[in-house]
């Protein structure tokens, strides 16, 4: 095998040179959309836990004793859906109530500060594929919603580990435990 063939094959497996470091619209584009994902999720979830009177009214939410799963799964969603008969015996289950508020709280304020976003991606990433799943058949588009959208936002927040912009990112990969366990970067 020839050299310069070795080194084609070499470049996915490097680490990045500097001539190869994004540009800082590039670190601003993935901050920005870490940012924007994180918001997503947060929101979704303090919403749901206070009622701020936007998607849930006071008396719908958490602080309120209803579970944040159970009146999607079993009110909005639609009943003759893929997804219904798997999903609807988990509304109102505690360990899926709690999965979810990890899901949105938790995830959203890590991705949010730039910390745990290799964790916080794949959660948020799972919970928007599942509402995606959830939302089959669509109603706009065949294939295509927001929660995919959302899903392709924390594949990339992972693939490019924007935990490094515009957050605590750098710092926290200086953190003993993160150097330690660098799966929490």
């Amino acid at each position: 095998m020839s050299a310069a063939a070795v080194n084609q094959s070499d470049q996915f497996t490097a680490a990045p040179s500097a001539a190869s470091a994004p540009s800082r619209l590039q670190q601003l584009s993935l901050g920005l959309l870490r940012v924007g994902f994180g918001w997503a999720l947060f929101w979704s979830g303090i919403d749901k836990v206070f009622g701020l009177g936007f998607a849930t009214k006071p008396e719908q939410s958490v602080l309120a004793g209803v579970s944040p799963t159970k009146g999607f799964l079993m009110h909005g969603l639609d009943a003759d859906a893929p997804a219904a008969a798997l999903l609807k015996p988990l509304a109102g289950n505690p360990v899926a109530d709690a999965l979810f508020l990890l899901a949105t709280v938790g995830a959203g304020l890590a991705l949010l500060l730039g910390i745990g976003t290799r964790v916080a991606a794949i959660g948020g990433g799972i919970l928007m594929l599942n509402l995606w799943f959830a939302s089959l058949p669509l109603q706009y588009n065949p294939v295509l919603d927001q929660h995919l959208l959302y899903a392709i936002a924390a594949l990339s927040v992972l693939a490019f580990d924007s935990g490094r912009y515009l957050g605590l990112g750098t710092w926290w990969r200086q953190v003993p435990l993160v150097r330690a366990n660098r799966w929490l970067i």
